[in-house]
């Protein structure tokens, strides 16, 4: 009777062991550890010193982290703003009825979002390239007078950015708003026709406030994607480590990657990451408060 209850007792522990076994080690212990670094200062896999605050002091004081702090902000800035719109424009286009090749159209808008950023950097560098790239190739062929060797990757560091992440995420994102499109209740958009409500004011007075939780996840989604910005600029200025002209490209999770795999300092790259962490998850509480005000 014992031996029964002790082996049904350690049941569902044996379940669980694969799960606790591989967050221990793959979540739970590097978050940890990080976390012990982030008050170390290292030179090295074998030299570590503990310093406390230091490296959180330095990181006030240290320009290249506030400069690739402005270029994050700056692109998640720009990134709302032109994201969030052109995915609900490609949704309230697919949500019409009248529309014919609907599922193609959905499709060509959502097939970018699966080729993944590091394609997506090497497409738009061949694109954009000096002389050989299309555009400039294009742009020669219809106007004579423009200069093939025009520089678009020097002089539009931010716009060429956002443009590529533009062209890969917002089919993405359009998925979540057709989904929320697609479920107004068509019972309000009737009764707003027949109140004499135009196309606009049913727009703006039923269908955005019902599609509004699901706007507030797709803007959580592209800030926190936003301010881990790596691999398209990491691969479209490789030359430059990720940095671009003037540093222009920098973003956070480039300088911590700078910071902890080619400077050796695992313990400053870990601060930057847990400050990272931080703002990420008052934005997040920050959204969720305003989200449920919104609510009441």
């Amino acid at each position: 009777m014992k031996s029964s209850r002790l082996h049904s007792a350690w049941t569902p522990w044996l379940f669980l062991a694969p799960f606790l076994l591989t967050f221990g080690t793959f979540i739970a212990w590097p978050v940890v550890r990080s976390l012990v670094l982030a008050f170390e200062q290292t030179f090295g896999p074998k030299t570590t010193v503990f310093v406390g605050m230091l490296n959180f002091r330095f990181l006030l004081h240290d320009p290249l982290f506030w400069t690739a702090v402005g270029n994050t902000l700056l692109f998640t800035v720009a990134a709302v703003l032109v994201q969030i719109p052109a995915a609900l424009g490609l949704a309230l286009l697919l949500n019409r009825s009248d529309l014919r090749g609907r599922r193609i159209f959905r499709l060509v808008f959502f097939a970018p979002s699966i080729v993944g950023l590091a394609f997506v950097a090497i497409i738009f560098g061949l694109l954009l390239e000096k002389r050989t790239g299309l555009v400039n190739g294009s742009l020669h062929q219809l106007f004579a007078a423009w200069d093939p060797d025009f520089p678009w990757l020097e002089h539009y560091v931010m716009p060429c950015l956002v443009g590529a992440a533009l062209w890969l995420s917002a089919g993405f994102y359009m998925v979540y708003i057709l989904a929320a499109l697609q479920n107004v209740s068509h019972e309000l958009l009737d009764a707003a026709n027949i109140d004499g409500a135009s196309p606009g004011q049913r727009f703006w007075h039923v269908t955005l406030p019902e599609i509004r939780p699901v706007l507030n996840i797709v803007v959580l989604l592209v800030v926190t994607g936003s301010f881990q910005f790596f691999e398209m600029p990491f691969v479209l200025y490789n030359e430059t480590f990720g940095n671009g002209p003037e540093n222009r490209a920098l973003t956070i999770v480039t300088y911590l990657y700078q910071t902890g795999f080619r400077t050796g300092d695992l313990g400053y790259a870990s601060a930057i990451g847990w400050v990272l962490t931080l703002v990420l998850v008052g934005f997040a509480l920050l959204q969720r408060r305003v989200t449920r005000k919104e609510e009441l």
